[in-house]
C-alpha cells in the first residue's frame, strides 16, 4: 500500500451531505398544479362566458408559468455538498445542480470555522478559513440548522487537530 492508498482508508471523524430542502413534495405538487389548473378552468369560462375570451388564455399562460417555475426549482435541488473531516484532511464537494463538481482538499490543522451572524436572524454565512482564503458552506442550511451544523464542525476540526486517539479497552 502507498500513503496515498491509506489515506483512502481513514476513518472519517465528520461526513455529512447537505441538500436544499424543498417543502413540496411531488405528490403536493401535482395536487397543487391540479388544483390550479381547475380553478383557472373554471374562472377562464366564467370570462369566456361573460364576452371576456382573452381572460382564458392569460389564465392557462398563468397556470403554464407556475408550471415551468417549480420544474426549474425541483431542477435546482439536485444540488448538493458534501464536507468530510479525516484526521489528514477536510473534503468539501459542491455538485451543482447541472453535475459539475468543485471540490476543495484542506489541512484540518489549518482550518478555522468563521461565520457571519445577524443578530435578530442568526446565522447568515459559514466559511471555511485557510491560508486568508475563505470557503462559503452550508448555504443550503438555515440559521438554526447552520448553528448545528458549524457546532458538529467545530468539534471535528477539533478532533483532527488533537491527531489520532487510541480507546484503551479494559
Amino acid at each position: 500500500m502507498t500513503p496515498d492508498n491509506i489515506r483512502e482508508f481513514e476513518p472519517a471523524i465528520f461526513s455529512v451531505v447537505i441538500t436544499p430542502h424543498r417543502s413540496l413534495d411531488r405528490v403536493g405538487f401535482w395536487v397543487l398544479m391540479g388544483l390550479v389548473c381547475f380553478v383557472s378552468f373554471v374562472a377562464g369560462i366564467v370570462f369566456l362566458l361573460a364576452g371576456a375570451w382573452p381572460v382564458l388564455g392569460f389564465l392557462g399562460l398563468d397556470a403554464a408559468l407556475l408550471y415551468w417555475a417549480f420544474h426549474v426549482n425541483y431542477g435546482a435541488a439536485a444540488a448538493y455538498e458534501e464536507v468530510t473531516v479525516t484526521p489528514e484532511e477536510l473534503k468539501v464537494r459542491k455538485v451543482s445542480p447541472r453535475g459539475q463538481v468543485r471540490e476543495w482538499k484542506l489541512n484540518p490543522l489549518w482550518v478555522r470555522l468563521d461565520k457571519q451572524t445577524h443578530e435578530e436572524f442568526g446565522i447568515e454565512r459559514l466559511y471555511l478559513v485557510s491560508h486568508g482564503r475563505k470557503l462559503s458552506i452550508a448555504n443550503f442550511l438555515g440559521a438554526q440548522e447552520k448553528a448545528s451544523f458549524a457546532q458538529a464542525l467545530f468539534v471535528a476540526l477539533g478532533e483532527a487537530k488533537r491527531g489520532p486517539t487510541r480507546t484503551v479497552l479494559e
